[in-house]
């Protein structure tokens, strides 16, 4: 954990590309919520199999010439082509834009094969061998493990294959046991992988969403969590202030420990992750650092 002190913290933000015009417009109002908060990127994801390749696109575009702060595309290997991620770096580099986040991805319903790229080690060292050292790289971290790891060991391995083909920094899958993200940074440090590991945080809002979400991507929620929340039954006041505290608390122990920053899933809202970065105090030291 101790090796994460010496990186400079960095906080950034995470949208979906919106499926509407209502969804674009309310997407751009939380982009000028949450730049007041200077982040370091802004991150858009990438539906599994590349559903959302032009909407992410597009929200990406919009992001780098708003100027509010850098946008950070992900690029998934499913059902991506060699060509196909060679044109999107093509576009992305002519815009000025040089930080990405490079995953696997989600196998969609339905999809015998993957694709050209396999694991998100190959896309990595596909980018570093097309645009060198072009774009920062982030990949993704799992404290508690990969769902499809047939080991904890097998996936520190992965992760450490990511590293070595050119990723820059990492950012963890969401979790609310603090002990988990030490754990495994404790196992980083020995296999002597050293780069930031950033936390990604999901505040908490409708509890029953949130269950089947993290069911499904391989998230734990402790017991104790679990059983607090489902005693609130549909006390939406309830859960969403003790989802504050929780997370807030969370964070806390995150910075407190070392976390080299945060990532927060935000759903494509602002009015959680304001509450608790304010809770944080974190304006002062954003303004500081960016």
């Amino acid at each position: 954990m101790e090796s994460q002190r010496k990186f400079t913290r960095t906080f950034s933000f995470e949208f979906f590309p919106p499926q509407t015009p209502m969804g674009v417009e309310k997407l751009r109002i939380t982009r000028q919520q949450l730049a007041r908060l200077n982040p370091k990127f802004f991150s858009v994801t990438f539906g599994a199999g590349g559903s959302t390749q032009n909407r992410t696109l597009e929200t990406v575009l919009e992001i780098q010439d708003e100027g509010y702060a850098e946008a950070a595309p992900h690029l998934s290997c499913i059902g991506s082509t060699s060509e196909n991620i060679r044109s999107q770096l093509r576009t992305y580099s002519d815009r000025g834009i040089s930080c990405l986040v490079a995953l696997r991805g989600d196998i969609p319903s339905g999809m015998a094969q993957p694709g050209e790229f396999r694991y998100a080690a190959e896309l990595v060292e596909f980018i570093r061998k097309e645009f060198g050292n072009s774009f920062h790289i982030d990949v993704a971290a799992y404290p508690e493990c990969h769902p499809q790891a047939n080991s904890y060991q097998d996936d520190l391995l992965n992760f450490k294959r990511k590293i070595e083909a050119g990723a820059n920094s990492a950012i963890t899958q969401y979790f609310y046991n603090a002990d988990a993200y030490f754990k495994f940074l404790d196992a980083c440090e020995i296999a002597n992988i050293n780069i930031p590991i950033v936390p990604g945080i999901m505040p908490i809002n409708k509890f029953t969403r949130l269950a089947r979400f993290s069911d499904a991507c391989g998230a734990e929620i402790p017991r104790w969590l679990r059983k607090k929340m489902e005693g609130y039954g549909n006390d939406s006041a309830s859960i969403r202030a003790y989802g504050l505290d929780v997370v807030t608390d969370l964070c806390s122990q995150l910075l407190d420990s070392g976390a080299p920053g945060l990532h927060f899933y935000t759903m494509n809202s602002s009015d959680l992750t304001t509450i608790i970065w304010d809770r944080l105090g974190l304006q002062e030291e954003t303004e500081l650092t960016n």
